[in-house]
């Protein structure tokens, strides 16, 4: 049964009223991207050239040191972190009593299992917790003041010492029984616990990463289910990756609800007010039209000039870089103010060269007209002066300026 069209008329073009105002700051109407390399996929001299005068933000591994210095070579100024996990030592990167010289953690699972044998997490039961689904993986307590210290002297002399310009601090975490479901640490019995270990080591970590100049961005995904911890976290770190933003399959799009579209939204524009980074990570497969058009326009709603987006096909697919598509081409100029509601649960942004429209109401819901108050060229390059949108969809427009 097609959906009845609800009529946003031209009275919302004017602009809003200051009360109708909902979040953002002064944007950038121009996409920024990053890419992940983890999984130790080959790079060829002329992908790794395109990638560093593509993308805003690289992360790679601690042993990447090669590839590092060829995304350098090729642009100076990208960013390129180390991956680090915050929350685990790998058993598998102990090899006959000695420890990798790179490592994905800042603590060897050998030193550890040696010398501080206190430091893993262990359950109710006093053993040691082991990530659900990640073999190896040996969660840490990250409560613990000298796993702090330990953690940040071996990763600051790791990054500097290979050249990288910070951190992506992976696995700051939120529910206590994050990576064995239903049993929480001995330690830390309550979601409140866990959050306050993650903020002592966040906080400890903050002066000696910034006196070692190096940026920091941790892994924040899922903070929209925890109230304010997204802010919380992000105080003591220069910025925060969300893993699963907004899009998480192609058929499962997040709308407005209370830990919904507009918190996701928030945690670019809350970030960019304080000038921090944030990157953020949909998942849907490439040429899916509307998961990608309601990302890009969610993206553009919250967009000032530090954000970054880049979707996933796949969950942990951190090999070859995702293709760009056209859309990270298109200029649209300045926004000079946050976006607005023009209907329920449907918000529009303006820009000098353009217009972003979303329709954050549950999917397959009554699509709504949105009239542009003019002339705009939409995705597929056609003139339109309005919009048709369903439930969990996007507009990236184009206007001449």
């Amino acid at each position: 049964m097609a959906a009845t069209a609800l009529l946003v008329g031209p009275s919302a073009v004017a602009g809003p009223p200051e009360a109708d105002v909902v979040a953002g700051e002064i944007g950038v109407g121009e996409a920024q991207s990053f890419w992940l390399h983890l999984n130790s996929t080959p790079v060829s001299d002329e992908m790794a050239a395109a990638e560093a005068k593509r993308r805003q933000y690289v992360v790679l591994n601690a042993w990447e040191g090669d590839l590092l210095k060829k995304l350098k070579a090729s642009n100076p100024k990208l960013t390129v972190l180390v991956y680090k996990d915050l929350s685990s030592t790998r058993s598998y990167a102990c090899k006959n009593g000695a420890d990798d010289q790179h490592l994905p953690t800042g603590v060897g699972f050998c030193a550890a299992e040696r010398e501080h044998p206190d430091w893993f997490m262990t359950g109710p039961d006093g053993k040691r917790f082991e990530y659900s689904g990640y073999s190896g993986h040996w969660q840490m307590d990250i409560g613990n003041t000298a796993y702090q210290d330990a953690w940040a002297t071996n990763v600051i002399k790791d990054a500097k010492g290979t050249g990288f310009d910070g951190v992506l601090m992976d696995n700051a975490l939120f529910p206590c029984d994050a990576y064995h479901s239903g049993v929480c640490p001995k330690k830390y019995p309550t979601n409140e616990a866990f959050q306050a270990a993650y903020t002592s080591m966040l906080s400890n970590l903050k002066g000696r990463f910034a006196e070692a100049k190096l940026k920091t961005v941790a892994n924040l995904s899922n903070a929209r289910l925890h109230g304010n911890a997204w802010d919380t976290y992000i105080d003591h770190v220069d910025g925060g990756f969300d893993e699963w933003w907004l899009v998480f399959s192609d058929t499962d799009l997040v709308s407005e609800y209370p830990q919904g579209w507009s918190r996701q939204v928030a945690e670019i524009t809350a970030s960019e007010a304080r000038g921090k980074i944030v990157m953020v990570q949909p998942h849907f497969t490439a040429g899916k039209d509307q998961p990608q058009r309601y990302a890009m326009a969610s993206y553009y709603m919250a967009i000032g000039d530090k954000a970054a987006i880049t979707p996933m096909a796949r969950a942990d697919a951190y090999g070859d870089p995702t293709p760009e598509t056209p859309i990270y081409e298109w200029r649209l100029g300045q926004a000079a103010k946050p976006y607005y509601s023009v209907a329920n649960n449907v918000f529009r942004r303006d820009f000098t060269c353009g217009t972003v429209v979303v329709n954050a109401n549950p999917t397959n819901s009554a699509a709504v007209k949105v009239d542009l108050g003019g002339t705009h060229m939409d995705e597929k390059g056609a003139n339109v002066t309005s919009v048709d949108l369903p439930g969990t969809s996007g507009a990236v427009l184009r206007k001449s300026c």
